[in-house]
This record gives C-alpha cells, sequence and structure tokens, in this order.
C-alpha cells in the first residue's frame, strides 16, 4: 500500500512538472481570448523620435485602440540591432514583446552577431516597404537601365551609397552580378547624402529609396531607370522594375514587426488582425504618403512578411560573405 501510494505520488509529481514546463508556449483559447491583459512592449533599436521610433509610435496609436490594450516603445540600443534581438530572446514567446525590424536586424543576424536565429523569429505584419530607385542626373546621357549597363561595361561608374555593407551596397551588390558589371561603391554617410552628391555631379548614379528621391524624380532632376521591385509602384507607373527588364533583384528599407517563433498562434493571428487593422487606418496611411510611399505596397500580413524577412536574411548573408564583410556592422 505504501509502495502504491508512494508510485502514485512520484507520478503525480512528474505530471505536474511536465504540465508546468509546457504551460508557457502552450495557451488554451480561453487564454488566448483575454490576451492581452498587460501592456505590449515594442522594442526598437534606435534612439527615440528617428524614423523606426516615428513608425512605431504611428503603429501603435490605433492598433491598441484596437487590442484593447496599452502598447509601449522600450528602446534597446548598441550593435546594429543586436541589443534589440537580445533583448527579445531574453522575454517569453508570449506575445508581450514585439521587436521592430529594419535591415540592420537582418545584416546583424546573417553576421552572427546576435543569440537570435532568423528562425527565431515570426512576422506579425510589415509597416513600410520603401523600395530602392537606380538613378542617374536629369541631365545625364544614360537614358535607359541598358544605357547605364554599357556605360559600365565600358568604365566602372562611381555610385553613390550611404555605407560600405549597408541596404544599397548589398542591393548594387545584387544588381551588378546580375548585370555582369563592375562599380565603384562611394560611401557618403546617408540618404540625403546620396541625394547631394548626385545632385552636385559627385557621383554618377545613386540607389535612393522612395522616400529619398521622390520630389527629384517628380521634378526631372533624376532620371529613374528602374525600382528594385517585382511589380511597379502605384505613384510612379511609368517607371519599370529590375524583374521586368531582365534583372530578378529586389532591394528596399522595410520596417515591420516580429515575435518569438513559438508565440501560440492564436495570439499571433489576434496581434496580425490588430496590428493590420492600425496600419490600413486613416491616421497611418497619412503618415505613409507623407514620406511618399503607398499604404498598399507598404502594409502586408504576417505569411508575407515572414517570407520577406527570411529571403532578406538570406540575400544579405550571401552578399556580405561574398562582399568580405562579414566581421563589420552596418547600416540603416
Amino acid at each position: 500500500m505504501t509502495r502504491q501510494r508512494s508510485l502514485s505520488t512520484v507520478w503525480s509529481a512528474a505530471l505536474i512538472g511536465a504540465l508546468t514546463a509546457i504551460t508557457p508556449t502552450t495557451v488554451s483559447a480561453e487564454d488566448a481570448s483575454k490576451f492581452p491583459s498587460k501592456p505590449i512592449e515594442v522594442v526598437i533599436h534606435a534612439k527615440y523620435g528617428g524614423g523606426t521610433d516615428t513608425t512605431a509610435r504611428m503603429m501603435i496609436t490605433p492598433t491598441r485602440a484596437v487590442l484593447g490594450s496599452d502598447m509601449v516603445v522600450v528602446s534597446k540600443q548598441g550593435g546594429g540591432g543586436q541589443a534589440a534581438l537580445d533583448y527579445l530572446m531574453s522575454k517569453p514567446a508570449d506575445g508581450y514583446t514585439i521587436i521592430a525590424i529594419t535591415p540592420t536586424h537582418l545584416y546583424t543576424l546573417a553576421r552572427g552577431k546576435s543569440s537570435a536565429k532568423i528562425t527565431d523569429l515570426v512576422g506579425v505584419a510589415r509597416a513600410m516597404d520603401d523600395p530602392t530607385f537606380i538613378v542617374v542626373p536629369g541631365k545625364s546621357p544614360i537614358k535607359t537601365l541598358a544605357d547605364l549597363i554599357k556605360a559600365s561595361k565600358a568604365k566602372p561608374l562611381n555610385w553613390g551609397v550611404a555605407q560600405i555593407g549597408g541596404t544599397e551596397h548589398i542591393g548594387l551588390a545584387q544588381f551588378a552580378k546580375a548585370a555582369g558589371i563592375k562599380y565603384k561603391p562611394v560611401a557618403l554617410g546617408s540618404g540625403m547624402q546620396m541625394v547631394q552628391n548626385l545632385m552636385s555631379g559627385a557621383i554618377d548614379a545613386t540607389l535612393p529609396n522612395v522616400s529619398e528621391a521622390r520630389e527629384q524624380i517628380a521634378s526631372g532632376q533624376f532620371r529613374a531607370l528602374a525600382v528594385m521591385a517585382k511589380t511597379r509602384l502605384k505613384d510612379f507607373p511609368n517607371i519599370p522594375t529590375t524583374h521586368e527588364l531582365g534583372f530578378k533583384v529586389a532591394t528596399s528599407t522595410v520596417r515591420g514587426y516580429l515575435v518569438r517563433a513559438g508565440t501560440p498562434q492564436p495570439i499571433l493571428a489576434k496581434l496580425e488582425a490588430a496590428m493590420l487593422k492600425g496600419l490600413k487606418s486613416e491616421s497611418f496611411a497619412k503618415y505613409l504618403k507623407t514620406s511618399g510611399l503607398n499604404p498598399d505596397d507598404s502594409v502586408a500580413g504576417s505569411k508575407a512578411w515572414t517570407e520577406q524577412v527570411q529571403r532578406e536574411f538570406q540575400i544579405a548573408k550571401d552578399e556580405i560573405k561574398a562582399l568580405g564583410l562579414t566581421g563589420g556592422k552596418k547600416k540603416k
């Protein structure tokens, strides 16, 4: 009798231990229906007041109204997104910690500089997709992408990029490989400097985002030879894409939101639905339009965003290795 009671006690303890072990990642429908029951952290890697912070706050205002719970911005700076990624990994996969992702984080992951791996992350929603143009001065004799390739094969052109190993440089490396051309990257520090140097004639070409060069393109100061995307932009319907011109490369500066892999699906679905509603709100659409972006081109759901993050990570990893930049810490 004593032996049976002892065995029963052992099995009960083991069962309780097993249930306790799976509790953090196993959420019932009832638990999911109560989510969120406390404030949600939105982790950024940059200073308060910058683009990532502003975008997060513009997302939060309409989204928290949908969720019925507060959302707060938490800044974890350092290591090109490493501190923010490590902070996310220190938290449970319960939906209460969301990270704002930019290309910077993907470059950090590609260099193995974080405790996180790409498989540790799953997308909630994409907030912004700011595609890259290939542009030359409006008075340049280069009229088309074919002209640019021909000129580059005769003599490598000087291309303005923000930083070596940053978004534009990696996009340029992809295009150059596909087009079979050589190039000279000129690091200028920022998108604004890229625009100013092209206007002054200090460089031959550059790769600004829509938000950085839309006015110069519209006025004719710059000639956009292509947008590095699969489909034409609704606000620039006459500019061809690299894909339609035969070069299967695409580059953009993206901002979006991810959680830890293992976050219960009902909670992920709830976050996605609320965030998409917030990102498609009138206030967020107005915010995007002030940056020259079309909400229909920018906002995307969990599946498409997760696939894009994984795809961009692999591209970054391959290009960083090819460029011999695995040891550095780069942009944007």
